[in-house]
């Protein structure tokens, strides 16, 4: 399969010579990019941004008091806080602090990174913190006391490992972690689901559920509501499918009997479903509303919450005490309303707010345990966030406005279209100046395309700052494999069918030409994670359309992919390399395996972590090492922190922004582009020039 691969060195993470390349490939990237005259303004300007005190301070309800983390130029690894929503009015709120992040990390001399933290209920007097080193995944949960502002000195703690924990009450949790041999999936998981009480060993816990190794994971969660409570426990098949159980007292297990594919839970008296295939005689992507008790007897009678069409899709929902918060996207822009359950026929419905055309809003928090209260955020491309606050039935208010960021004079927000190859409607939002007038200009085209995830309009400080206000275009594709026409948008780019994902975003790249937006040597493409695939697959599959690709984080060599770190747990989304069946289609899909030494690539920019623990820096090491070796232009940078994001804080963050649109700014515009932005940047000829294979 791949066993001729010259470069598996680079994929033992920590090796040195591993990371003696990675230094020579920084120092490299760094000469081109950063010794940019453009580069340390742009840089600053987007920590500004990052670091700016009258950010939208976002909030948890939990009891009587908001929970914020709130990071800055003064607070680098954040703050743990507090306040009233009394407070939370007033333009400086009183803040209560509760952990302080950054003292921590230099108390015990390790680099924290936030992970959040789950509150017991209902008393919210104990917290289970998680705390994550230099920004991966696997993490350290500690107990912290919420009235005292300490963590609990005898109080659960749970060494790193990737664990999901929950309270049951207050001296008991489930819990599933790393606990020593055969404790993992074999995508790095847990896969034992454990009642801990407090005082006693970790690995004396009692296991009360056991997925199998070939499963993603297995997790467990108490259902603490008055006269609802319930203890559930389940396992993750795959990505997309997994069961649910409802856990009895003595430990019988009674199987929530929805499709594998199914998403379901409880909620009070009622058993709310999702689907992502046809059922019962409702197709994909509907909701549906049961009585738990009345379904566990058999009863398949049910309520139908939301059924999609051909533009319309289910794009979440919320509950607050007596309501439900439905949230839709018709064509991608967002739409409200509040379904009310009624004792008998179908459930009211009533709009929320409005929600300007070509826009979102998001359900930014509600109090199910109390009140009908509910927190929006509502945003635009071209539109800073919006905070609102109201109760189901009474008036709203705003509570938060952020301010501008960047100039949007002259800048345009609209919608279209593009026919992929196969006939399919393709949406993508054009934000930028009207190239009517101007005529074609540097474009920044960006996209995902993978596990249900949807691109939707938000307002974009840093890519204004960086790219907007400087004169560049940016797009949005919405292309297949994303959740924003529902399941079946997904399923169609599923496994072999991943090209239908890369051939939409090309009909994008290409209708932007034809529309006068940009020309192919202005136009760059940018893609993390499985939007790095993606960059991949532009890069060996329609180089031609592109002046420059970005892939951040990438996913790109798809015959191992499943051997590294968490890549087991996405065999459904792309198929399984050890299968004969899926290999052929697989190593057709890998940018790894496409490059070719004759061929003319645009310039590449692959950037990583160290610290990624879950999509494995070899990945672009390799790529970036196989194209050196081939004589093509390429720039890597791999930050030692920050994870699977790239960055652990603001200075991370805005370093790594400052490198990616300053590579872009190179290669993609003209020099009246950078007069005209105010910059002087460094010819086209000067970033990834190779030199060699390195070693």
């Amino acid at each position: 399969m791949s066993d001729d691969d010259p470069y598996l060195w680079l994929e033992e993470v920590s090796g040195d010579a591993a990371l003696a390349w990675v230094a020579e490939r920084n120092a490299e990237t760094a000469e081109a990019l950063a010794a940019d005259p453009g580069f340390a303004p742009l840089k600053e300007r987007l920590r500004e941004v990052l670091d700016a005190s009258d950010r939208i301070p976002y909030t948890t309800r939990r009891g009587a008091h908001l929970y914020n983390f709130w990071q800055d130029a003064e607070h680098v690894r954040g703050v743990w806080r507090r306040t009233t929503l009394e407070q939370y009015r007033k333009d400086e709120p009183a803040w209560e602090v509760l952990l302080d992040v950054d003292a921590l990390a230099a108390e015990e001399d390790e680099k924290w990174v936030w992970d959040g933290a789950v509150a017991r209920r209902p008393a919210h007097d104990r917290a289970l913190v998680r705390l994550s080193r230099d920004g991966a995944d696997a993490v350290v949960v500690r107990e912290f006391d919420l009235e005292a502002k300490e963590f609990v000195e005898d109080g659960f703690r749970v060494p790193e490992a990737k664990t999901r924990i929950g309270w049951i009450d207050a001296d008991t949790v489930f819990v599933c972690t790393d606990t020593g041999p055969d404790s993992l999936t074999d995508s790095g998981y847990p896969r034992t689901v454990r009642r801990w009480r407090r005082g006693t060993p970790l690995e004396a816990a009692g296991t009360v559920f056991e997925a199998e190794a070939a499963d993603v994971s297995a997790w467990g969660y108490h259902d603490t509501t008055p006269g609802f409570e319930r203890d559930f426990v389940g396992r993750s098949l795959d990505f997309f499918r997994g069961e649910t159980h409802l856990l009895e007292p003595g430990g019988r297990l009674v199987r929530i009997d929805v499709p594998e594919d199914a998403e379901a839970y409880a909620h009070r008296r009622h058993l709310i479903v999702t689907l992502k295939s046809a059922w019962l005689g409702r197709p994909s992507g509907s909701l549906l509303a049961f009585d738990f008790d009345a379904f566990l007897a058999g009863d398949r009678a049910h309520e139908v919450l939301f059924t999609p069409d051909g533009r319309t899709a289910l794009a979440g929902h919320t509950w607050t005490r007596h309501h439900l918060i439905l949230q839709t996207m018709r064509d991608v822009s967002t739409r409200i309303e509040v379904l009310t359950p009624t004792d008998a026929g179908p459930w009211d419905r009533s709009p929320l707010v409005g929600v300007p055309p070509l826009s979102e809003v998001g359900v930014a928090g509600t109090d199910p345990d109390r009140s009908d209260e509910y927190f929006l955020d509502v945003s635009g491309f071209l539109q800073p966030s919006t905070l609102h606050r109201g109760e189901i039935g009474g008036d709203t208010e705003v509570l938060k406005q952020a301010p501008a960021r960047f100039d949007t004079t002259g800048l345009t927000v609209a919608q279209h279209f593009a026919t992929s190859r196969d006939g399919t409607r393709v949406p993508y939002f054009v934000i930028g100046p009207d190239h009517a007038a101007t005529g074609p200009g540097p474009t920044l085209l960006y996209g995902y395309g993978g596990f249900e995830v949807s691109l939707t309009p938000s307002y974009g400080a840093v890519r204004g700052r960086a790219w907007l206000e400087r004169g560049g275009t940016h797009v949005v594709a919405n292309i297949r494999g994303g959740g924003e026409y529902g399941p079946d948008w997904h399923q169609a780019a599923l496994g072999a069918a991943r090209p239908r994902a890369f051939e939409d975003f090309a009909a994008v790249a290409e209708d932007l030409v034809a529309r006068g937006v940009t020309t192919p040597d202005r136009l760059g493409a940018v893609g993390g994670s499985n939007g790095g695939l993606l960059m991949g697959a532009m890069l060996t599959r329609y180089p031609e359309l592109f002046g420059a690709i970005v892939a951040q984080v990438p996913l790109l060599d798809m015959t191992r992919f499943h051997r590294l770190l968490a890549g087991a747990s996405w065999i459904a989304e792309y198929g399984d390399p050890d299968d004969e069946a899926d290999l052929p289609h697989l190593r057709d899909l890998s940018p790894y395996h496409r490059l070719e030494a004759d061929r003319p690539y645009p310039p590449v920019l692959l950037t990583t972590s160290t610290r990624d623990d879950r999509v494995h820096p070899g990945h672009a090491r390799k790529t970036a090492a196989r194209l050196r070796e081939l004589g093509h232009r390429v720039l890597f940078h791999e930050n030692t922190g920050g994870g699977h994001a790239g960055a652990g804080d603001n200075e991370q963050a805005a370093h790594n922004s400052a490198l990616l649109h300053t590579f872009l700014w190179q290669n993609l515009t003209k020099t009246e582009d950078r007069v005209t932005a105010g910059l002087t940047a460094t010819p086209n000829a000067a970033p990834g020039a190779p030199s060699g294979t390195g070693s």
